[in-house]
């Protein structure tokens, strides 16, 4: 009789979960069984849990969720080498070909066969989660588990503010949520001389300033163009982080940008927006889309980390995962940072 475990599962096509008993993954070849110590809600979960469009379009239900996670190696398929039984280690949510164009030259972000964890195959919410040796990352003991639970929204942070050289310029993030929080500790860590966060949620604007917003603005009370003035931005922004995936804040961000200037888009909108191409192109911006994380973001994260990077402030809760309801409800309140569900206890 296979052996049995908790897991936050999405029982059917509607919204909610559940959660349930099912059978703890048993690592095929290559494969490593990771016992769960720390997960955390990403936005991609709170999709699932109200089952919009997308998720209806990407998850076929039953099937455990979530993708950002920290715990230690249970135990190491056939063939498994380089690990350990009690190794601390997270992992790349994106299971890639490693055949294609892109995964050959090191774009594993783009490959056209990738296979999410938590999405389109069962993920960490849950006590057991089974993935390839190849999207194992270890992970030292001395980093803040919590912490770590949410690296894989960290790397899309990562990825996203160090797509361009942010040292000495002025950056503005559209969008703060969670990541576009995170993005703002890590754009002054890497030397911005400005970082100016807009939203219209007071409270996660007050979470960005307690991470190093140079301002945090709210943009249904307050003059983007005047912020920009007080702070000495004369001929724009040098660089943009597109965090909200919202129509009139790519609006706003394209518009207020210096000649030249470099965008990195992340948020995923609902709806397509439209864009004044002749602007775009006669003013040289440099628009780049973002998914998921390089393989070398991986190390910039944990060294960011080891170097005094603090990214506590942005965990707001901590619940029991038996409690993830109420994980969930504080996600949806729009009154939280990063949710820490605890599968130890």
């Amino acid at each position: 009789m296979a052996k049995m475990m908790d897991a936050i599962v999405k029982p059917t096509a509607g919204p909610g979960l559940e959660l349930r008993q099912v059978p703890v993954p048993v690592p095929g070849h290559g494969e490593v069984l990771i016992k769960i110590h720390k997960t955390a809600i990403c936005g991609t979960d709170v999709h699932i849990y109200d089952w919009n469009p997308w998720s209806a379009a990407h998850v076929k239900p039953p099937m455990v969720i979530g993708h950002e996670y920290v715990g230690e190696i249970a135990e190491l398929g056939e063939g498994v080498t380089g690990f350990h039984v009690g190794q601390r280690v997270s992992g790349e949510g994106h299971i890639t070909c490693h055949r294609c164009r892109n995964c050959r030259s090191g774009n594993i972000q783009w490959c056209k066969d990738t296979v999410s964890v938590g999405v389109s195959r069962d993920g960490a919410f849950a006590e057991y989660l089974c993935i390839p040796q190849t999207n194992v990352i270890p992970i030292s003991e001395k980093l803040d588990e919590d912490v770590v639970a949410f690296f894989d929204a960290f790397g899309n942070a990562t990825h996203t503010a160090l797509r361009y050289n942010v040292v000495g310029e002025n950056v503005l993030i559209a969008g703060a949520g969670p990541i576009g929080i995170i993005a703002v500790a890590i754009c002054k860590y890497a030397g911005a001389r400005r970082v100016i966060i807009t939203d219209v949620n007071e409270y996660r604007l007050h979470l960005a300033e307690k991470l190093g917003a140079s301002v945090a603005v709210n943009v249904a009370k307050e003059d983007l163009k005047k912020v920009m003035a007080e702070q000495g931005i004369e001929e724009g922004f040098d660089i943009g982080l597109e965090m909200s995936g919202a129509g009139p804040a790519l609006g706003q961000m394209l518009s207020n940008m210096r000649n030249g200037g470099n965008v990195s888009l992340l948020g995923l909108g609902n709806k397509p927006v439209s864009l004044n191409m002749n602007d775009i192109i006669e003013r040289g911006l440099n628009l780049q889309g973002i998914y998921g994380r390089k393989p070398d973001n991986w190390h910039q994260m944990i060294s960011m980390v080891e170097g005094g990077l603090d990214l506590t402030p942005v965990i707001t809760h901590r619940f029991n995962y038996r409690d993830f309801e109420k994980g969930f409800e504080a996600m949806h309140s729009g009154m939280s940072g990063k949710v820490i569900f605890d599968w130890t206890k």
